[in-house]
């Protein structure tokens, strides 16, 4: 095994620049051109050229991963903006194109999710069977057998649509309902599960306590713009639920260096299987059957245009030469985000009153700030209608507890992310309010720590609309369009658009959004299918 050459896109936190004057770039023939440089459209380069293709990458920011970068958001502290956790990459992109040879690793969550309550008590939900279920006996004994069954539908969903290898129902083109229904076998549990259930009524049909039940509510509607009231919402439990990562099923984890590391490992794949990729290269125009009109007015020509931008970002490049139904089609996603990133440095970890300690085993998982039922529903209605609720539900995560590279000496990062807030604030905005945020985050979290937020040395909030201008996602809707059953499966964008030689590769195509990377090679397999290598 070889070592990954120097200078590699790992070394230069994904500022790769140009490899060479566009007016170069521009006069090449090109197999395909990738427009976006996110770690799908990466992973569909890196695979397109390993066939023999010539492939082009265009970025228009000045660094490559999109959602998936790494940033020095402060001196020393190395930043994953978007991104935080790593459970759905596919086991198949990470053996195919060999990330091991790259310096992937990847280290297990295991201490699965901490809850903390307002009576005092808390939750530490293991991923360890044993160390779970002692947990809930010690909160709730009535809820052992409740919490034991509440699950075992889930397994069997993942065991049904997910096995190892070729059946994977993620690889591939996109299964009907009926298809999916048939792999269950009639099994109604877990069809109302996968495609009908709110998170509330998943919850309460096998929990009493309620303290379990807020604990587990918010997995419902992670990154989606819906109350967990909504028909459908425990299916983004299901679809968060479902990966494996090394062997483990449903296994979060820390990618060694920060999420960031997948764009650019997959990035210096591609380059050493012949793509080229270009940062700093903004595109103006897809040319249906011609290739791509830059900018600067240069015309890079390629048969196949791969867009890994969000679809209505690529539905306004194309202009006139986009299809009508497939324009009704785009534009009939919900795509207005409800989420804000916040991205903290820290003097100590969180010193929570019901554990006290600022190096504790949930400190190596994942620690949920709850909401009750009333204001899960309450608080969604007020962010829909332009207001800031006075508390936010909050994921937090920490880096630094499993890999201090990523912070000076004795200093941590924290990642919270939390809903619901506004798109648009119907007083004020974010420029105006973007603190005010911060606050009522911290705040938020505060309430179960002693010492946040004295310990809190440097934050960077982002909003729905700065999640859109950064890394343009539109609305600021983490994958590319809700992923609540309507817009799933099948229901979801095809790779291949109806435009000719126009594919798209990102979150808005099967399976979803999240750090996956088979989304890229699934549109790689269409683009070899239309040169018949496939």
């Amino acid at each position: 095994m070889t070592s990954a050459p120097d200078g590699s896109c790992r070394d230069t936190l994904g500022r790769i620049g140009l490899p060479e004057p566009v007016s170069s770039l521009a006069g090449r023939d090109w197999d395909a051109v990738v427009v976006g440089a996110g770690h799908n459209g990466l992973a569909c380069a890196a695979y397109l050229a390993r066939a023999g293709k010539r492939v082009l990458v265009l970025e228009a920011r000045e660094s490559v991963g999109g959602a998936c970068t790494l940033e020095e958001t402060w001196p020393g502290y190395r930043v994953s903006p978007c991104a935080y956790l790593a459970g759905l990459l596919h086991p198949l992109v990470i053996e195919e194109l060999d990330f091991a040879r790259y310096g992937y690793r990847w280290t297990p969550a295991e201490a699965g999710m901490f809850v903390p309550f307002e009576d005092g008590s808390s939750v530490q939900l293991w991923e360890d069977d044993d160390r779970c279920r002692e947990e809930i006996g010690r909160l709730s004994p009535r809820d052992v057998k409740g919490f034991e069954a509440m699950y075992a539908p889930m397994r069997r969903i993942r065991e049904a649509l997910r096995p190892p290898g070729e059946d994977d129902i993620w690889i591939g083109r996109a299964p009907t309902r009926d298809q999916i229904e048939e792999r269950l076998k009639g099994d109604r549990e877990a069809i109302g599960l996968l495609f009908e259930w709110s998170m509330v009524e998943y919850v309460e049909r096998y929990l009493e306590d309620e303290r379990l039940r807020m604990a587990l509510t918010g997995q419902g509607v992670i990154g989606t713009n819906a109350s967990p009231y909504e028909p459908g919402t425990a299916s983004v439990h299901v679809f968060h639920s479902t990966g494996t990562m090394a062997g483990m099923p449903g296994m979060w984890g820390y990618v060694r260096g920060g999420m960031g590391m997948v764009s650019f490992i997959l990035c210096d794949i591609a380059r050493d299987s012949g793509a080229v990729v270009a940062a700093g290269v903004p595109v103006a125009r897809i040319l249906p059957g011609e290739g791509v009109e830059l900018e600067g007015g240069e015309l890079v020509r390629a048969k196949a245009v791969v867009s890994n931008a969000d679809p209505r970002v690529t539905l306004r490049l194309l202009g006139d030469a986009a299809d009508g139904a497939w324009k009704d089609r785009v534009e009939s996603v919900p795509h207005t985000g409800a989420t804000v990133k916040i991205n903290v440095a820290l003097a100590e970890l969180p010193d929570f009153t019901s554990r006290p300690g600022t190096d504790e085993d949930h400190h190596r998982g994942q620690v949920n700030i709850p909401l009750t039922a009333r204001q899960w529903h309450e608080f969604h209605a007020m962010a829909a209608d332009g207001r800031l609720p006075p508390r936010l539900w909050e994921e937090l995560y920490f880096h630094t507890a499993h890999d201090p590279s990523v912070a000076p000496a004795g200093r941590h990062t924290m990642s919270i992310f939390a809903q619901f807030v506004p798109y648009a604030f119907s007083e004020g905005d974010w420029d105006s309010r973007r603190e005010e945020v911060g606050r009522l985050a911290l705040s938020s979290l505060g309430r179960f720590c002693s010492n946040i937020p004295d310990v809190v040395l440097h934050m960077d909030v982002m909003g729905p609309p700065d999640i859109e201008k950064k890394v343009g996602l539109t609305g600021g809707h983490i994958f590319q369009g809700e992923i609540l059953p309507a817009y799933m499966w099948d229901r979801r964008l095809e790779p291949r658009t109806p435009m000719p030689g126009v594919y798209l590769c990102g979150a808005c195509t099967h399976p979803g959004g999240s750090v996956i990377a088979i989304n890229g090679r699934n549109a790689a397999m269409e683009v070899l299918g239309m040169y018949g290598d496939q």
